[in-house]
Parts: structure tokens; C-alpha cells; sequence
């Protein structure tokens, strides 16, 4: 079919019919159709071009996996620090446990220690209180508390004070009971006598010659 012409021929009002046929009837060779072309290419939006295609699935697929990946990251991270919390809190509870236990046996140690200093620890006796004594070191118990040793208000209570030209400052130069401790927890402080250099003691000459001045101003 050809296309059949207008003007004066034809009235304005009549159909025109094109040849849409794809294959040139003359030359045998298919027809381009720029202006279909163009109409479809014009026709499709975009955002709807940007979204088909094989390279659109593969972004799509790689913002998906670096989603769950990050998701991974995050719970792996969240688990390993409740562990860490978890495991902080339960060896807590273990030396605090320990501690509470090794504090009652504090007055059986006394005991035994009196005992050797007294020469009585023999006999069977003798062996209970050497095992009880390896079971609290195994645990972590510690012995302090030695006569010479600096004075310490954390790891010392002082019972008795006095003055000594033998001491360069406070010392503890007399134990009345040993101290003990559990790792950094003190379970109980070294009972002691302190002994301060001389030099820091009170001027009593002065302080009489002060009050007899006092008492005779008073007159």
C-alpha cells in the first residue's frame, strides 16, 4: 500500500493512510523507523530505564548484602561485650564469694598462729593447720604485716603509740595481729603498735612554761 496523496484531490476532511509495511516492497530491505524510535524511547520514563537491567539487580543485591552485613557487625559486637560483661561480673561474685569465706577462717589462722608461737602445734594438729593454711593460699589469701614495715593507715589500724629515736618515721615496730588479704580486697588490716621519731615530740617545756604563765597572769 503507498500513501495516497493529498490537496485538491482529496478533500481536507478525508483519511490519510501511510505505509507502515517494515520491508521496502521495491528494495526488499527493512525500513528504520526513527520517529517509532524516538516515540518509544521518549515514552519510557527514566527512573524506569535507571531500574531495569542487570547492573541495577546487581546494585540492588550489593546495598541489600552490605545492609546485612552491617546488621552481623553490629550483633556480633553487642554479643561479645555482653560476654565480656558477663564473664567481669560472674569472677566478681567468685572473689567476692571467696573473700566472704576466707574472712570467717581469719580466727582459726589466729589460732593456729598462737599455737606455733607457743610450740603447741604437734601431733596431727600440726598437720590440719599446715594443710587448712596451703588451702587458703591456694586460694589467694595473704598473709601481711611484719614488724619494721612503714606505717600504712590502709593496711594498718594502730592500736598503741609512741615516740623512739630507733625510727626514721612512722613505723609499725610491734604486730598484735597479722593482716590479710584477698587479691586488691583488704580482708582485714594488721593490728600494730607505731613508733614516731622523737624529734616530733611535743615541746612539754614549753607547753608547762606556757601554763605557768597562764596561771600567773590569772593571779
Amino acid at each position: 500500500m503507498t500513501d495516497r496523496p493529498s490537496g485538491s484531490e482529496f478533500g481536507d476532511g478525508d483519511p490519510v493512510i501511510r505505509d507502515k509495511r517494515r520491508i521496502d516492497p521495491e528494495t526488499g530491505e527493512p525500513r528504520e523507523s526513527s520517529e517509532s524510535a524516538e516515540g518509544t524511547s521518549a515514552e519510557v520514563p527514566d527512573d524506569v530505564s535507571s531500574l531495569t537491567g542487570p547492573s541495577a539487580q546487581e546494585a540492588l543485591l550489593t546495598e541489600a548484602l552490605s545492609e546485612r552485613t552491617a546488621d552481623l557487625q553490629r550483633l556480633q559486637a553487642e554479643y561479645v561485650n555482653y560476654k565480656r560483661r558477663v564473664d567481669r561480673d560472674r569472677e566478681a561474685s567468685r572473689e567476692l564469694v571467696i573473700g566472704s569465706v576466707l574472712t570467717e577462717l581469719l580466727g582459726i589462722l589466729d589460732d593456729i598462729g598462737r599455737a606455733r608461737e607457743a610450740g603447741e602445734l604437734e601431733g596431727a594438729f600440726k598437720a590440719v593447720a599446715e594443710s587448712l593454711e596451703r588451702v587458703t593460699e591456694k586460694l589467694g589469701l595473704q598473709k601481711f604485716g611484719e614488724p619494721g614495715d612503714a606505717f600504712d593507715p590502709r593496711i594498718h589500724e594502730a592500736l598503741l603509740h609512741n615516740y623512739s629515736d630507733e625510727v626514721d618515721g612512722p613505723t609499725a615496730t610491734m604486730v598484735m595481729q597479722p593482716g590479710y588479704r584477698h587479691g586488691e580486697r583488704i580482708l582485714r588490716a594488721a593490728r600494730v603498735a607505731v613508733s614516731e621519731p622523737t624529734e616530733q615530740l611535743p615541746d612539754t617545756k614549753a607547753e608547762s612554761t606556757t601554763d605557768d604563765d597562764a596561771e600567773k597572769s590569772a593571779e
